[in-house]
């Protein structure tokens, strides 16, 4: 019997490899593979003109008029309870449990990492993960499912607006709106110097300041995504216009064959 060929060599899978301090800084690019249409887009949840997009996450129209904001939020959690984690989500989970990942920076809302299983996430912007009532330090909910907003929104004496048990002010999750600072950032910037290898994945790089972050790096960076990116090029800058799920599905088969 001749023997199996051996797979060709895959460089960005050796990279991954031979790393041990691997950062992933992940943008809106893996959630659209997921299945999240872009906000404002023309298949996006801002289409469906039920609020407008300018007051949305405008941090003082919510404090007055939480109704809007809990409008696309019940829209924004009914599309969640249809989508999945993609491969790449789940595949940054596998490398932070082999101990090659120490943690992942993003800018999405949609806690797709957490579901996937990946427990050292910084979200720069917040996310529905979370949740906390704006008027008293009593409610918290560290751990906010798809199934808890669900019916929190849906048995809200104000539905859908999520009201606190304790003080009846309203339960805002744990999203950065306009005009809040982003979150993390102090240990973002400390991982990503700190790194051997950053992935930048589904990022433009032009939603500042988390945008500013790969700027810190020392170490090789490899850049997926299927647009543009604007980041400057560099012996150690690696661009790659691929789909994620298809790039990162060569590298487990390729880390896989080594086993």
């Amino acid at each position: 019997m001749s023997p199996t060929p051996s797979k060709p060599d895959n460089p960005f899978a050796q990279m991954i490899q031979s790393a041990r301090k691997i950062v992933a800084f992940t943008g809106a690019g893996i959630s659209t593979a997921a299945g999240i249409p872009d906000f404002r887009g023309p298949n996006g949840l801002y289409a469906t003109g039920a609020y407008d997009p300018d007051l949305v996450f405008e941090i003082g129209y919510f404090r007055k008029h939480p109704e809007m904001f809990y409008r696309f939020s019940f829209d924004f959690i009914a599309l969640l309870k249809t989508i999945q984690p993609t491969f790449t989500h789940y595949f940054l989970a596998r490398l932070e449990k082999e101990g090659r990942l120490r943690g992942i920076i993003t800018q999405n809302i949609d806690a797709l990492h957490h579901r996937a299983g990946s427990a050292r996430i910084i979200e720069v912007h917040g996310s529905f993960w979370r949740a906390a009532c704006i008027e008293c330090s009593r409610f918290r909910k560290e751990k906010a499912t798809l199934e808890w907003w669900d019916k929190a929104m849906t048995e809200s004496p104000r539905a859908p607006v999520v009201v606190c048990p304790h003080c009846s002010g309203v339960v805002k999750p744990d999203v950065v709106f306009y005009n809040e600072p982003v979150k993390g950032m102090e240990l973002a910037e400390s991982w990503v110097r700190d790194c051997d290898l950053l992935l930048v994945l589904g990022s433009s790089l032009t939603v500042f300041p988390a945008a500013f972050l790969p700027q810190l790096c020392r170490s090789p960076i490899l850049i997926v995504n299927k647009g543009e990116v604007s980041f400057a090029p560099d012996r150690n800058h690696i661009f790659i216009r691929e789909d994620l799920d298809i790039f990162f599905k060569n590298i487990a088969d390729y880390i896989d064959s080594q086993l």
